[in-house]
């Protein structure tokens, strides 16, 4: 869904007829007024703009350095090794960008809450440089009531934005209002790679934790360094969104599976050591 602001034209009136007079001859007929021109409303061309945010999943942004709410100077590749949630705003916006990102931090709240507060970081570019500095940025943040040690409002140079925006599929237009411009959020994982574009006007929980929780999961093995990463994995894949509450919560169904899973594969194990063992006893008794 590509939202920014809408503009409604319209006008209403009428003429009014003069009165009747005695001699028709002398009726004064009414001055014809003009209607003025329809102002002409141009915008995002959505359809392009779709493509556009598509056409990045797969790809790694190139890197940026951007300064940060404090004005600390990082780069995209600092948040590489966990899956990183990034969305674009502009400070200067009174209603789309602050619902959006309230919604964002209430989706963001509520992953935190089940999969941890340290497993995933998300940062928040202000495209309007340089109106967007580092103080407008933090300011923004503080509006939101935004106070998540890992998540980052990012200012970008004003010559970057061009390239930082296509990199991310992300699109923007001025408009005497203000700007058009696509809403999502991008989901990367932790090589920095695009993995899913998230779109519309609010961002609910299932729609980023699913992706999110897919990432997390996925690294199950391969990023498992000890049984407290092993049993954080095991959490984060049997939380289940509950649509009710607006929150994850635990589906001890897949623990089961979970834990059926592992009998099993510890059974065909046990029966092939137990094999292995007759076997080399047949092989070592004298005939």
């Amino acid at each position: 869904m590509l939202v920014a602001a809408s503009l409604a034209f319209g006008s209403s009136g009428s003429l009014a007829k003069p009165p009747p007079v005695a001699d028709n001859s002398n009726r004064i007929a009414p001055a014809q007024v003009e209607a003025p021109p329809t102002p002409t409303v141009t915008g995002l061309d959505q359809e392009k703009a779709l493509r556009d945010s598509m056409a990045v999943v797969g790809q790694r942004p190139v890197d940026h350095t951007l300064f940060d709410q404090n004005g600390q100077a990082v780069s995209l590749s600092d948040f590489r090794g966990k899956p990183l949630l990034v969305n674009f705003v502009y400070t200067a916006c009174f209603r789309i960008c602050p619902n959006s990102t309230r919604a964002l931090r209430k989706a963001v709240d509520a992953m935190r809450g089940r999969f941890g507060t340290d497993q995933f970081n998300v940062i928040s570019i202000g495209f309007d440089q340089p109106t967007d500095s580092p103080t407008a940025m933090r300011e923004y943040a503080a509006r939101q009531s935004i106070r998540d040690a890992n998540w980052r409002f990012l200012s970008p140079d004003k010559d970057d934005v061009a390239e930082i925006a296509r990199n991310f599929g992300f699109s923007f237009m001025a408009t005497p209002m203000g700007f058009d411009h696509t809403l999502q959020v991008s989901v990367l994982d932790a090589d920095g790679i695009i993995r899913q574009q998230v779109l519309g006007d609010t961002f609910s929980p299932d729609s980023l934790g699913e992706p999110l929780k897919r990432l997390l999961g996925g690294s199950l093995i391969r990023e498992t360094r000890s049984w407290g990463d092993l049993l954080d994995k095991v959490r984060i894949l049997c939380s289940v969104y509950d649509p009710e509450t607006g929150r994850y919560r635990t589906d001890y169904s897949l623990y089961i599976e979970l834990a059926g899973g592992a009998t099993f594969i510890l059974l065909i194990l046990w029966l092939a050591v137990k094999e292995w063992h007759a076997h080399r006893g047949n092989r070592l008794r004298p005939s």
